[in-house]
């Protein structure tokens, strides 16, 4: 069984509630203020391990009380957390959260060290083995998400790509990847750039997921069951991702990957009791 690396961001999530989204130069009242552990590299992370992968974090954060919680979160959930970076000079990443009525969420993201994962992060991807699985996503520089697909496939490592948020990268960057996981919308911006990756996986809501000429729906959620969709996509990557490295074909990981997205939706945040308390953990570790 090998290792989940995951390379991506992470954030103190700031979370609010509205009766609705507000139209474009509207002000509407929130309801509270949480803070929550998010960003979309440590909420799939999380959610490999609770799969029952171990798990590998590699990214940044600040020297400051937030970074410090979350390495301490981290380290609790068994989560090796020696490729994340501590920054002295730039804050931990940053999301601001409006959750609706209805569960939907509209999100901001600064990115603060996430900004800065570089070649001291990518020295971690230098440690993986066949039998990983290399995780990531798109809220880091690019260059850094091309130079780590691009070592890992040289070491024979299957790199897993969630092209969220959307960017544009090499197509021969996209080629490493097996699947590129993207949602309806990323899809549509994929098709559009003429690029065309070998193993997709498209998730779709409700509708279930397709993994090249497989379909399977996804698991029934009522609609009073919902309460946040914020962390959907980062669990089913997540789960994804371990089920691969746990040596799982598409099928049974698509399956793994649908259960834990429709449970993710059943709980406030991207990750599940994820509140991010300020005053928790020492001063963190960090290469």
């Amino acid at each position: 069984m090998g290792r989940v690396v995951v390379l991506g961001s992470l954030n103190l999530d700031l979370v609010t509630r509205v009766e609705r989204q507000p139209a474009p130069g509207e002000t509407v009242l929130g309801d509270g203020l949480r803070r929550l552990a998010g960003g979309k590299g440590a909420n799939q992370a999380m959610a490999a391990a609770l799969a029952g992968a171990e798990v590998v974090m590699v990214g940044a954060v600040g020297d400051d009380d937030a970074g410090r919680a979350y390495l301490a979160r981290l380290r609790g959930a068994g989560i090796d957390v020696r490729g994340v970076a501590v920054l002295d000079d730039e804050p931990t990443g940053t999301a601001l959260i409006t959750v609706d009525d209805g569960g939907e969420n509209s999100i901001v993201v600064v990115p603060g060290a996430n900004g800065r994962v570089g070649e001291a992060a990518l020295t971690s991807v230098d440690t993986t083995g066949t039998d990983d699985v290399l995780l990531v996503q798109l809220e880091i520089p690019l260059d850094s998400v091309t130079e780590a697909s691009e070592r890992a496939a040289e070491r024979g490592v299957r790199v897993v790509l969630n092209l969220a948020p959307y960017a544009d990268l090499p197509a021969d960057v996209v080629d490493l990847a097996d699947p590129v996981v993207v949602n309806e919308h990323e899809a549509e911006l994929l098709e559009r750039s003429g690029v065309r990756p070998a193993s997709l996986v498209v998730t779709r809501g409700a509708d279930g997921a397709s993994w090249g000429d497989l379909n399977l729906p996804t698991e029934s959620v009522s609609a009073d069951e919902v309460v946040d969709t914020t962390g959907a996509g980062d669990a089913f990557c997540g789960a994804l991702a371990a089920a691969l490295a746990g040596g799982a074909d598409r099928e049974a990981a698509l399956r793994a990957a649908l259960r834990a997205g429709a449970g993710a939706v059943r709980h406030e945040g991207a990750q599940p009791d994820n509140r991010l308390d300020d005053r928790a953990g020492d001063r963190p570790e960090g290469g």
